[in-house]
């Protein structure tokens, strides 16, 4: 994820833009910098549930603790989606992604808003995947 701006940076970017074309480009060229998953990463375990798109999210603990992501998605919105939520959780341990709660950065960022119903119920999906895992992680 070294590709993905820090949250604070990522928030600057996205209130830059004139209007929500721009953030849905800015959105897709996240999306662009997630590394490509292999052929065993797209496996089943790896499959967020409640996504229309299909979603794919691996979690990996390093050995200092911190959570290494990768995902991916067929839908090119929904994958930058992925980023944003892989840049606010990022350099986090298991415990830090359970104590953090990434909704109000969506407000700020007036994000969940201008998504349709069935992309923030993806979003919301893919919150309670990472947790979930997060949970079992830690």
């Amino acid at each position: 994820m070294a590709g993905l701006p820090e949250k604070e940076k990522l928030l600057r970017n996205f209130n830059r833009c004139a209007n929500w074309e721009e953030k849905y480009l800015y959105i897709i060229e996240l999306g662009q910098r997630l590394a490509p998953l292999n052929d065993a990463e797209r496996a089943p375990q790896y499959r967020i549930q409640g996504c229309q798109s299909q979603v794919w999210i691996v979690m990996t603990p390093r050995e200092d603790g911190v959570i290494e992501m990768r995902g991916d998605s067929d839908a090119a919105i929904v994958k930058g989606l992925i980023a944003v939520v892989f840049a606010l959780y990022q350099q986090m341990t298991a415990q830090d992604i359970m104590n953090f709660d990434v909704r109000p950065w969506f407000e700020e960022m007036s994000l969940t808003q201008h998504l349709t119903p069935s992309r923030s119920q993806g979003l919301e999906a893919m919150i309670r995947a990472i947790r979930a895992k997060a949970a079992d992680l830690s």
